[in-house]
């Protein structure tokens, strides 16, 4: 096969999708397929200019040069060539190549459904709104989708106004090598790392400041947790530097010598994390996927997590389950009362019960296999271009579809043109609250 991926602007400095997009790369060159990577260059997003202009100026590089990049690039293409669209927020690009053979990877609608007002935790501006109504529009002219779970296809299918083609679940495999480790020797590098004797063990949290992630409301857990139980562990939250809000919630803590950010940890010591830990607490409100609970699980950590989808897909029944954390503020209490009874019930396990949940949830990680994931997606990928040629035998117009990628797409134009509207009025709004 002749693939090109599309994938998110390397001066975006996002991780698990460009993660997502190396795996594919890597593992369909390792099939014997010829792959290229396509994506906007830092142009005008290089220029020196302050850091509230830098998300323009991207757009500038994304959706004004880019598309003319790519509209003479598929002149050179033979016409069997499928495009691989690595994640649905690349939507805008869609109608690029929208009579050629194509296929788009979902991870999660989070956005699409605070644009839409039904995430109270997550208030989306009109401006961002805009944006993501470009995005949607930009997918929805797709008919061959893969979502990395089956609450992302439930939720495509309600964004899409017409049946796909081909709408298939692959869940993620882990892109490392994940497995049991040394408690001991894990408890001690993070005891000199941290200054603090964790020889008893720890409870763990990984994560960035995404609001879905709630780490406010893992802080919350611990302090509700500490407050009446007899152990005293410390809590480690791996991931982004924390914000304000965070470090204030931790500083208001009587606990708050025992709360721990680690910033910075490479691949091994987040290993390391996990063979450490007594418990891994991953109450998201809401994930595409959930990554970390199999990484977890295959690390030998129990899981704590929410009971709603995609977690409980990832966790099986491998995972100890709370609700999620309500929206509404006076019912938090109770929320933290019973997450605090599922950490004791957890550490009070003894060893032959602690051992169980460990080799119950060894085997649900063995799910989420790289290798397997490729070869469904290879598959897949296969399927589309075979569905096209057989299409083509029938009506004879493959060729001159594929010869014509441009005739209807207007993107080029439109999409800078609005940004540039939405630009001026922001600007406007900014002056205002100055002067």
């Amino acid at each position: 096969m002749n693939l090109v991926l599309f994938t998110h602007p390397e001066f975006l400095s996002q991780q698990s999708m460009p993660r997502y997009a190396k795996m594919i790369q890597d593992g369909m060159i390792k099939r014997g397929h010829t792959v290229e990577i396509w994506t906007p260059t830092s142009r005008v997003y290089k220029l020196p200019f302050g850091k509230s202009f830098k998300k323009w100026l991207g757009y500038v590089d994304q959706f004004l040069i880019f598309p003319f990049e790519v509209k003479n690039r598929l002149k050179k293409l033979p016409v069997d060539t499928l495009f691989v669209f690595t994640d649905h927020a690349l939507g805008p690009w869609v109608p690029l190549v929208k009579n050629r053979l194509q296929i788009i990877h979902c991870h999660d609608f989070l956005a699409q459904h605070s644009a839409l007002g039904t995430v109270p935790e997550n208030r989306t501006s009109w401006t961002g709104r805009l944006y993501q109504k470009i995005i949607r529009k930009g997918y929805v002219k797709g008919r061959n989708f893969i979502s990395v779970s089956q609450n992302t296809r439930y939720d495509l299918h309600k964004f899409l106004s017409r049946v796909p083609k081909i709408s298939e679940v692959v869940y993620n495999g882990l892109n490392q090598c994940f497995e049991c480790g040394d408690v001991y020797v894990a408890r001690e590098h993070f005891s000199t790392l941290i200054n603090r004797d964790l020889s008893q063990g720890y409870l763990l949290h990984i994560g960035g400041n995404n609001w879905y992630k709630n780490r406010g409301g893992v802080i919350e857990i611990y302090c509700g947790w500490r407050k009446d139980s007899k152990y005293k562990l410390p809590l480690l939250l791996v991931g982004s530097s924390p914000s304000k809000s965070l470090i204030d919630q931790r500083n208001e803590s009587p606990y708050k010598n025992d709360i721990f950010f680690l910033n910075d940890i490479d691949d091994n010591g987040l290993k390391l994390a996990y063979h450490g830990a007594s418990l891994f607490l991953f109450p998201s409100l809401a994930e595409g996927f959930g990554w970390p609970i199999a990484e977890a699980m295959a690390s030998g950590c129990p899981v704590l997590t929410t009971n709603r989808a995609p977690m409980t897909e990832v966790a099986g029944t491998a995972a100890f389950l709370i609700p999620r954390m309500p929206a509404d503020p006076g019912l938090v209490k109770d929320w933290v009362c019973k997450a605090r009874e599922v950490i004791d019930l957890v550490l009070n396990l003894d060893t032959e019960e602690r051992n169980k949940i460990v080799s119950s949830g060894l085997i649900n990680a063995l799910r989420f296999n790289t290798e397997y994931a490729l070869d469904k997606i290879e598959n897949i990928y296969l399927e589309v271009i075979q569905g096209q040629k057989l299409k083509g035998k029938e009506t004879s117009t493959h060729s001159k579809i594929a010869l014509t990628p441009q005739e209807n797409y207007k993107g080029p134009f439109v999409i800078p043109i609005i940004l540039v509207c939405i630009f001026g009025i922001e600007m406007i709004e900014f002056s205002c609250r100055i002067f």
